[in-house]
């Protein structure tokens, strides 16, 4: 059996250099982002970022009813106003993980604009579930179902998206323009209530 002297003797001899071969510069951190890939996310960057924001609200919502109605912070037996809000936020916040999937999905698989401005759309519309919750339990109605329809919405997108890697893949047919082109029609019609 034939060795290869240099890289037998860069390990063998115990040394701490690798072999020229195996040798790379030091990189940089990866601060530079390629403006495509930036590109491409953005929008969906953004609407994460206000339903960041968006949650921030609920959250100092509850605390202030709180407070407001016990003086503590974070009591949860108090008042029907405080019920109402905290019951608001963790519904708000049990469909959260779910829309966050399908945005990204919808918005990486399929097309970011009209995955976007439906997210957009969701944020809307949860807010106006939560504030409709805390009035009477029946102006929160419209919200919901226009929040289901919405997640529907970017779920298909996803699927859309899924289904156009694997025709691609197995037939080579790729139909990523016709979908955006649907979605994008689509999308406006989510205003419908």
């Amino acid at each position: 059996m034939i060795q290869d002297k240099t890289f037998t003797s860069s390990f063998c001899a115990h040394t701490t250099e690798l072999p020229p071969r195996l040798h790379h510069p030091p990189r940089e951190p990866c601060h530079e982002m390629d403006q495509e890939t930036l590109g491409s996310i953005v929008l969906l960057v953004i609407v994460t970022l206000i339903s960041v924001i968006q949650n921030a609200f609920f959250a100092n919502k509850v605390e202030h009813e709180s407070r407001h109605c016990n003086g503590k912070v974070l009591q949860r037996q108090g008042s029907s106003s405080f019920d109402r809000v905290y019951t608001a936020n963790q519904n708000c916040g049990h469909a959260y993980p779910t829309f966050l999937a399908v945005l990204w999905c919808a918005g990486l698989l399929c097309s970011q604009a009209p995955a976007a401005f439906a997210g957009l759309m969701y944020l809307f519309v949860r807010q106006k579930y939560f504030v409709g919750y805390l009035g009477e339990r029946t102006q929160s109605t419209p919200g919901y179902l226009f929040g289901k329809r919405i997640i529907l919405f970017l779920f298909l997108m996803s699927v859309a998206g899924v289904l156009n890697y694997y025709l691609v893949f197995f037939f080579g047919s790729d139909f990523e323009i016709h979908i955006k082109t649907i979605t994008s029609a689509i999308s406006p019609l989510l205003l419908i209530p």
